[in-house]
């Protein structure tokens, strides 16, 4: 604990320089578009920013969002979250030692999540204050998942661990940790095979997949299994989640939208390629993108194709009737919602750390030196949230203009 503690203070004392070297290399080599490109794609700067980073030794790993910060994990172990509206730096730590393996960030509304190594942070999304730490059992293979009561995570041999959020804090809170990590610890699930993607939970069942093929689903407080589903290869794409349709694909070409809490099959669709990326399902889209086979926009309720592009490699945001998405040839290419038609491209080359946003309407790219640049629609201020619009903050109600008030048009229909 003091260990930790020592370098989380530390940290921003010792990364100041590197990172304001970074930005004085940005001001004179600027990759940034300008307002004048922006324009034409109906797009505009929100902000821009420079993540805690070495870049003579360092580079970005992960890119983590939700609706209120932006994670920026460099392979040094610093992770630097950024507001998600404004670009103002949160906070920066270090977790764990230099160069250990870790996973995107995860957070619900006041956590942010993050494995490094065999350990689990805890931390205040907002201020980087250590909530608490966990040694986890086994090597883990994917990053965390969390509802309101646990947490969840799975291992290259095959095991799903599930472990009590308020006994964390708990023991926490008594200095047990991380020592006594186990008394935490609510159930083991073993497949046959190594955990390829993070849990699906919704608090009542947590849907997981294995290397062998295997699809599993278990209730969350006791582990019983309600259905197993096989498939002729494995499963190595992340699963999705939209309502109550669970999306799985399988390195056999074939994708399938499935009930979450029986495993009853909706609908199938066979892209005669295997798809190993992320699926994103956004608002009434669905988005996959098989290996060398471009992107397909799926209805999301009957699986029939709306439109593809075998030239785009990225999906990056769906923005009221544009979806944002990256080609081949590293550009940010914006394409309609509606039919697929491009409306207009912009290189974006050097922006390389490209991440999917499901939560907002916002575009989020990096590149590997830890430039991070946010861009949204010309004059939307304010963003739209996808998976959770109720946790949209209340809008600022404006005061009417003297000329549209009822006086004013009364003495406006005198006249």
């Amino acid at each position: 604990m003091k260990q930790s503690v020592r370098v989380l203070m530390i940290v921003p004392l010792i990364w100041s320089a590197l990172s304001t070297f970074a930005v004085a290399q940005t001001k004179t080599n600027s990759p940034l578009p300008v307002q004048r490109q922006l324009s034409r794609l109906g797009l505009e700067r929100a902000w821009w920013a420079q993540a805690v980073i070495n870049p003579s030794r360092d580079k970005v790993e992960h890119v983590a969002i939700d609706e209120d910060v932006v994670y920026v994990q460099a392979s040094s172990g610093v992770t630097t979250a950024f507001d998600a509206e404004t670009g103002h730096q949160l906070w920066a730590v270090q977790l764990g030692r230099f160069d250990q393996p870790s996973f995107p960030a995860i957070s619900n509304e006041d956590e942010a999540l993050i494995v490094v190594g065999s350990t689990m942070y805890g931390l205040d999304k907002y201020t980087g204050r250590m909530l608490w730490n966990l040694t986890i059992s086994g090597q883990p293979s994917t990053g965390p998942s969390v509802d309101d009561n646990q947490v969840y995570f799975g291992t290259l041999d095959g095991r799903v661990y599930s472990y009590n959020l308020k006994k964390i804090h708990r023991l926490f809170e008594e200095r047990r940790l991380p020592e006594w990590s186990w008394e935490a610890e609510v159930w083991m699930y073993k497949a046959s095979k190594e955990i390829t993607s993070p849990p699906i939970v919704d608090g009542r069942v947590v849907n997981f997949a294995s290397r062998d093929g295997s699809l599993y689903s278990v209730t969350a407080l006791e582990r019983k299994l309600k259905y197993q589903m096989e498939t002729d290869k494995p499963i190595v794409a992340p699963l999705a989640r939209l309502g109550d349709t669970m999306f799985v694909a399988s390195e056999d070409s074939s994708f399938q939208a499935l009930n979450l809490f029986d495993g009853q099959v909706k609908w199938e669709f066979t892209s005669g390629l295997p798809i190993r990326k992320p699926i994103w399902a956004v608002n009434n889209d669905l988005f996959i993108l098989p290996e060398r086979g471009g992107i397909y926009c799926l209805d999301p309720t009957t699986g029939n194709r709306r439109w593809s592009h075998p030239n785009l490699t990225h999906y990056l945001a769906s923005l009221g009737g544009t979806v944002a998405t990256m080609d081949v040839d590293g550009n940010l290419v914006m394409v309609s919602r509606e039919n697929g038609q491009i409306v207009g491209a912009l290189p974006m080359r050097r922006f390389t750390v490209q991440t999917g946003n499901e939560r907002t309407d916002r575009i989020y790219l990096a590149t590997q030196t830890g430039l991070v640049v946010c861009l949204r629609q010309m004059g939307h201020n304010f963003p739209i949230f996808h998976r959770f619009p109720d946790r949209l903050p209340l809008l600022p109600e404006l005061e009417p203009d003297d000329n549209d008030s009822p006086a004013a048009k009364t003495e406006s229909s005198n006249e």
